[in-house]
């Protein structure tokens, strides 16, 4: 993630975090970079943020691909393994009190976790099954009047996949967001205070 959609990723959570509703959230931990962002935007605004993952990395991320990288490969199993690397990005950030890593997979958890979510973070995987199960898992999750954030959202296929920029312009359409801003392949969306879940300010809970 470029710092400068970084620091967007870190502003848009501190706002969010201040509303009081609902921790933070976030779908693909990888090694954790832009968990540090929302971490230190959880500590800073007083709540958490909960990262979800299964670390085993996503389709495009497997040998053979273009974004694979070797480094993340357990060598004891041959399959790769972020996990070790997440947590010491979060303890070498000083933020282990304030970013919980959840380890599985994004659509089973989503099952049996309630919300509200003042912000949901979607990095996961980009293949279309995966994406959009992530999507609609988890954006119905989000609180009214809270935000909803998109990674690799890109309109000219040259420049990245498709799915995540469907799937934001589904969102778009349905009349329940409105967009929030853009940083690069950033998107921000909000929801829309007459839809929604009810309760907001409740704590999310497994």
């Amino acid at each position: 993630m470029p710092e400068p959609e970084g620091m967007a990723l870190y502003q848009a959570g501190l706002v969010a975090g201040r509303t009081g509703l609902g921790p933070l959230l976030e779908i693909g931990t990888y090694c954790a970079k832009s968990a540090v962002y929302l971490g230190a935007a959880a500590r800073e605004a007083g709540t958490l943020l909960f990262s979800i993952d299964h670390h085993h990395g996503s389709e495009e991320l497997q040998p053979g691909w273009a974004h694979h990288d070797p480094e993340v490969v357990d060598p004891a199993t041959g399959v790769i393994d972020t996990l070790p690397l997440a947590r010491r990005t979060v303890r070498e950030a000083g933020l282990e009190d304030s970013v919980v890593l959840v380890v599985g997979e994004s659509a089973s958890v989503a099952k049996w976790w309630k919300g509200p979510f003042a912000m949901v973070f979607i990095d996961g995987g980009h293949g279309a099954h995966v994406a959009r199960a992530d999507f609609s898992s988890w954006a119905p999750k989000v609180s009214p009047r809270g935000t909803l954030a998109v990674h690799d959202v890109f309109a000219d296929p040259a420049e990245g996949g498709q799915v995540p920029y469907q799937l934001y312009g589904e969102l778009l359409g349905s009349g329940e967001w409105e967009p929030g801003g853009a940083t690069g392949s950033l998107r921000l969306l909000h929801r829309r205070a007459a839809g929604g879940l009810t309760g907001a300010g409740q704590q999310a809970t497994l």
